[in-house]
């Protein structure tokens, strides 16, 4: 069963009084499917009320539920003969970032995206999503190779942020990033990034410069998350509901802000619901960007990357009298 959320569990306990139904109609042969088709129309209506009233933590809570698709598991849905490659070739492997060559749609593509775990042991082993600096040498070693061989990438941003602990300070963390950001925008060749689940500041950003850039219904791009900004301006991580909503970092705030280029319809009650409807729907918009993308020239591209994020953050100035 799929762990539920606060605002969710009159759903899920109704989901749950459904199946007891088919089972007893089942186990005593007795029809029940009058009971059961208006207790599912009564489901169809409660989704509705839910989840077109979200507030931006509610969809913090669907952008983080255990249960939500990783990188892994859309390379798996949407992409065929994937071929990871390892290591930043300067200090080691680092599994919150998984980089590889991949097809998608008879298209050959460079894919890559923080993972986090299924389970505690295997968050433990990836860290959480939370990369080291190894991890971004990597990912930008292998979009070089990208470069190189004329591939489009696909970047799926997936983390709460880059690992803050000792040994990643020590190895260049937030040199690895700038210069992620640095190297992206002289890239000869596509990018695509979606952001999947959640995006978290300078973590994001080490895989997030791209010509499109994409995000899926529930999922959240912030430069920190809502309890960091809570603690910082009222001392108090209690007020995280208040940060998400002045924080604007939900898809539809993004998308009108003009930070994101599109936003991915996910299926009723989020991706972790159905893994392959939400697949479908990334898979197609990747097609159409990428097509789009690749019909550009290169020179023209690099340049409309620059213009894209030279637009962002535009004020005006009063006059004075």
């Amino acid at each position: 069963m799929i762990p539920n959320t606060d605002f969710d569990k009159p759903i899920v306990e109704l989901e749950q009084r459904i199946e007891e139904l088919r089972r007893f109609s089942a186990k005593k042969d007795i029809d029940l499917s009058t009971e059961i088709n208006n207790l599912e129309k009564k489901l169809r209506n409660l989704k509705k009320e839910i989840y077109s009233h979200l507030s931006p933590w509610q969809k913090i809570q669907i952008a983080r539920h255990p249960k939500r698709p990783t990188t892994l598991d859309y390379v798996r849905l949407i992409t065929k003969d994937f071929m990871p490659l390892a290591g930043d070739r300067l200090f080691g492997e680092d599994k919150a970032l998984i980089c590889g060559f991949a097809t998608l749609d008879e298209k050959k593509i460079v894919i890559i995206g923080h993972q986090k775990g299924k389970d505690t042991k295997e968050n433990i082993e990836r860290n959480f999503g939370c990369a080291h600096p190894e991890g971004y040498r990597k990912a930008i070693r292998v979009m070089r190779l990208a470069e190189r061989f004329n591939m489009p990438i696909v970047c799926l941003v997936d983390t709460p942020g880059a690992y803050p602990g000792i040994g990643a300070e020590e190895r260049g963390q937030a040199q690895a990033i700038a210069e992620n950001i640095r190297d992206m925008f002289y890239l000869m060749t596509p990018i695509v990034v979606t952001v999947i689940g959640e995006g978290g500041s300078g973590g994001a950003l080490g895989i997030g410069v791209g010509d499109k850039v994409l995000m899926m219904e529930y999922a959240y791009y912030s430069v920190i998350s809502p309890e960091g900004c809570a603690a910082i301006l009222w001392k108090d991580a209690g007020k995280r509901e208040e940060a998400a909503k002045v924080l604007k970092l939900t898809a539809q705030d993004l998308l009108g802000l003009g930070i994101v280029d599109e936003m991915i319809v996910e299926p009723e009650g989020g991706a972790h619901r159905n893994p392959q409807e939400a697949s479908k729907n990334l898979k197609n918009s990747l097609l159409k960007n990428i097509e789009e993308l690749s019909a550009t020239p290169k020179e023209e591209l690099l340049n409309l990357r620059y213009k894209r994020y030279r637009a962002m953050g535009v004020f005006t100035e009063a006059k004075t009298s």
